[in-house]
């Protein structure tokens, strides 16, 4: 089932009656059933949210997401206790072994690299030697590759509105930055819910260490679908004039969760992948698995 995002922008009272929440703003009530609910974001200093409807949201395994003075989701409740054998899960994932992990940010990186490969040739129709990048992907990326890929891959990036390639990308970068960044949160939250729900334990990564980072794993798995994002923004810039985030852009952005991939045998939305590759990983902690499940953002015929 997929789960619904829902934003929130203006002063609000949220509280919930018989397993819905009940949203009231100044004009109107609505009113949501707990169990439809994905991700609640709030993006205003004037929302009211009762303990018992956070207690019964987070319950539901629902990410809420609190917005900053710029607009950007600046932090994020989850649930700690979403799996029946959570302590087993995060025995497994604190033993892993350093080679095992090395392995699997190794194959993270592949997949990172040729996507960006897939989307330059999605939007400039060439070809580029991404498939060459990643074939030298080292284990634990020792050489580097995910940086030599990136410098390329941002210096070619089209910007249509701008009428130029390339893009110096910064965390708190001009236009369209502020685009990508929103987009990267967006999908750092639905990853970090998704490895939660699999019981793994957001704060120890398997490449990401800073100390001050407290969803690391959900750094680290997100990285193959970071082209997902700036395919939205790059589709944003073509249709939008704005260069300022504002409701019609966040709701663009936020589709990126219910956004088609395919696996070898299925499709699923965004939103439902993560959580296919959240338990693959967590199998690969197990020993039951070998290799993450990573699913194709693009099928051939959007290739082509």
């Amino acid at each position: 089932m997929i789960k619904r995002t829902i934003l929130v922008e203006n002063k609000s009272s949220i509280t919930t009656k018989n397993l819905q929440l009940v949203l009231k703003t100044e004009t109107r009530e609505t009113t949501i059933p707990i169990e439809d609910i994905g991700f609640l974001l709030l993006d205003n200093p004037e929302i009211y949210l009762s303990i018992p409807a956070m207690n019964l949201i987070i319950e539901n395994n629902t990410a809420i997401i609190i917005c900053g003075k710029n607009h950007l989701p600046n932090g994020m409740f989850l649930n700690l206790n979403s799996h029946h054998i959570q302590q087993e899960i995060f025995k497994n994932q604190i033993e892993a072994s350093v080679p095992l992990k090395k392995k699997l940010w190794q194959q993270t990186i592949i997949e990172k690299i040729k996507n960006q490969g897939e989307l330059l040739e999605k939007l400039m129709k060439d070809k580029n030697t991404f498939d060459f990048l990643a074939s030298k992907v080292l284990s634990g990326d020792t050489s580097n590759m995910e940086g030599v890929a990136a410098q390329f891959y941002w210096k070619h990036f089209p910007q249509p509105n701008l009428e130029k390639e390339g893009l110096k990308r910064e965390r708190y970068g001009d236009y369209p930055n502020n685009f990508l960044n929103y987009g990267y949160a967006i999908l750092r939250a639905a990853t970090a819910r998704s490895l939660s729900g699999s019981g793994l334990l957001n704060t120890l990564g398997i490449h990401h260490k800073s100390k001050y980072n407290a969803f690391a794993l959900a750094d680290d798995i997100m990285e193959p679908f970071r082209p997902l994002v700036d395919e939205a923004v790059y589709k944003i810039m073509n249709t939008h004039q704005e260069q300022e985030l504002n409701t019609a852009i966040k709701a663009e952005l936020l589709q990126i969760l219910t956004r088609t991939v395919y696996f070898k045998d299925e499709k699923s939305p965004l939103m439902v992948a993560l959580q296919k590759t959240a338990s693959s990983l967590q199998q690969c902690f197990t020993g039951h698995r070998k290799k993450i499940k990573y699913p194709k953002l693009w099928n051939s015929m959007d290739i082509e």
